[in-house]
């Protein structure tokens, strides 16, 4: 790549962006979990199958994943794991609003826990499916 291209992927694909991808390792998909979602993006083709264990009143104690995405849907991924423990379907759901619309320009940055790290990707529209699938496949397990 050259040009101005280069320089946004450079921008985009940061060293803490792909660290949080790396550390999806941290956050094994088994066969024990309650409850299982699935996400896909349309626009890049990344998938996740997503693995929640809710306490007694919902909130979530554990997480697991199986990402194939792009580094921002990894990132997005880890993101969403990091700051998930404690948290309810409505925690989620909102979260996940707020995310859309501050994608659309419509809303300030969510306040979740390492987020800033993917607002390089607000510039990108075709990263967007791949940094809202997770959390889209963590309500589909909720539901």
């Amino acid at each position: 790549m050259t040009g101005a291209s280069s320089g946004a992927s450079e921008k985009l694909y940061s060293p803490s962006l792909l660290a949080l991808a790396a550390s999806l390792a941290d956050y094994p998909l088994t066969d024990d979990f309650a409850l299982l979602g699935e996400g896909r993006s349309r626009t890049c083709g990344s998938t996740i199958a997503i693995g929640l264990e809710p306490d007694g009143e919902g909130r979530i104690t554990r997480i697991g994943m199986q990402v194939a995405a792009c580094a921002v849907g990894q990132s997005s991924a880890a993101i969403l794991a990091g700051g998930i423990g404690g948290r309810s379907r409505d925690d989620l759901a909102a979260a996940a609003r707020r995310i859309e619309a501050w994608l659309e320009g419509a809303g300030d940055l969510p306040d979740w826990p390492g987020i800033g790290a993917l607002t390089p990707a607000r510039d990108h529209p075709g990263r967007h499916g791949a940094l809202l699938m997770p959390w889209k496949a963590a309500l589909d397990a909720l539901s």
